[in-house]
């Protein structure tokens, strides 16, 4: 048994060294394998480094939105409960762009000083009054919090996707590769690794350029996936936050005057603890 199989070997080697030559050469170098591969190949590969490009670009991009974000909310929540009123909280965070929760409480700011001076106008029982201000402010939160929301996870979608379909992509242009080899091997009629080295190895290159495009983006897509529900949590406590602290400011005026304008954050916080 040991002498046949030497003798196998003895038989195959010249045609690994042919193979390795080739390879030194640079026949089997991956440029070139590219560039001779046919054109399904080709447009496999464009199209899984075409998904690599946009994955990267995305994560870049996600990670400077998000960081943004973050480092914005901690600012928002130092000025927000030592702020004087709400009023003073408004005007100091105008220039937090980036900051979900300071994007809300402007949205909530506005829709407050709205319903404040419109329930004023109408005068009525001032605890329906303090009620429907506290709806309105609700359901403007609301949406605050569903647009910051889906701004965090604009294009986020996108690595999901490539992480799902890159590698059936790259698994496409693998069959395909094996295909090729199977047909050098029909036309010749010689099953040797010269005749099927090249299809193989741009199966290979199809498979590697696929898992390329894909493992980044699984990656960051669970990272940022993370990183926008703690940012997300974080937002539906400061907007619970705000309404009590409107709530508590409404219970104590029990009158008309626009508690947007006079409100203590930092007071309100401290009282309610």
């Amino acid at each position: 048994m040991t002498n046949y199989i030497w003798g196998l070997l003895a038989e195959s080697l010249p045609t690994f060294q042919a193979a390795a030559a080739g390879g030194a050469s640079g026949g089997l170098d991956v440029w070139s394998l590219v560039w001779h591969a046919g054109l399904v190949v080709q447009f496999v590969l464009f199209t899984l480094i075409l998904f690599s490009v946009l994955t990267w670009a995305v994560i870049i991009s996600k990670y400077r939105v998000i960081r943004a974000a973050q480092g914005q909310d901690q600012e928002f929540q130092e000025v927000f409960w030592h702020a004087g009123s709400l009023s003073a909280a408004y005007g100091q965070t105008k220039h937090l762009e980036m900051s979900p929760q300071a994007v809300v409480f402007r949205l909530g700011y506005g829709e407050l000083g709205k319903v404040m001076r419109a329930q004023a106008g109408e005068g009525g029982d001032t605890s329906l009054v303090a009620k429907g201000v506290i709806e309105n402010l609700q359901r403007s939160l609301n949406r605050g919090m569903a647009a910051e929301s889906t701004r965090l996870g604009r294009a986020v979608t996108f690595l999901a996707t490539c992480a799902n379909t890159a590698p059936f992509i790259g698994l496409f242009g693998t069959v395909w590769g094996i295909m090729d080899s199977f047909r050098s091997i029909g036309a010749t009629g010689a099953a040797n690794l010269a005749t099927v080295a090249p299809g193989i190895a741009e199966a290979l290159v199809a498979t590697a350029t696929g898992l390329f495009a894909a493992i980044p983006a699984v990656v960051f897509y669970n990272h940022f996936n993370r990183r926008i529900q703690v940012l997300e949590a974080e937002m539906a406590s400061f907007t619970q936050d705000f309404l009590n602290l409107v709530e508590r400011d409404l219970m104590r005026r029990q009158g008309p005057a626009p508690a947007a304008e006079t409100a203590h954050p930092g007071q309100a916080g401290r009282q309610g603890s």
